[in-house]
């Protein structure tokens, strides 16, 4: 009987163990720097939108090459494999479907497609802020290419 729960125990915690291992660490990642971001109040002609202060350690990283690990979130309905935009948090809590932040989640347009995966992945690319147009993220990625899986 013990036999059992000691074996039953090991297997869950190492499942366990497995699954947090699996996660992006939004704070050890790049994503924990570009939550630096607050937020002013401006005005357009449709009315009052939030626009991102970003922090002197997210400003540092712009026109910089930088590898961004996330998950691929489709959007309008489907997957377009040269512009995508990946997230730091999975699709069930993305900033479109869950609990996310707009700092979450980034445009990323590639130099070759990518063939869309529910696993998380790596992207490298020249970052560029967005203070200006409220059409696009506040993060974009261009000329990025597909890294590899990020686990």
């Amino acid at each position: 009987m013990k036999r059992n729960f000691l074996l039953t125990f090991i297997l869950v915690f190492g499942v366990t163990l497995l699954a947090q291992s699996q996660s992006i660490n939004f704070n050890s990642s790049i994503w924990g720097t570009l939550s630096k971001v607050t937020y002013k109040i401006g005005k357009d002609e449709y009315g009052e939108l939030y626009i991102p202060v970003f922090d002197e350690d997210v400003k540092k990283l712009e026109g910089k090459e930088v590898v961004i690990p996330g998950y691929i979130i489709p959007f309008d309905g489907m997957f377009k494999p040269d512009h995508i935009i990946i997230s730091s948090l999975p699709l069930s809590e993305c900033f479109f479907c869950g609990s996310g932040g707009p700092e979450t989640v980034m445009d990323v347009f590639l130099k070759e497609p990518v063939k869309y995966t529910s696993n998380p992945i790596k992207i490298r690319g020249i970052l560029t802020l967005n203070d200006k147009d409220p059409d696009q993220m506040m993060y974009i990625l261009k000329d990025a290419k597909f890294d590899g899986l990020a686990f």
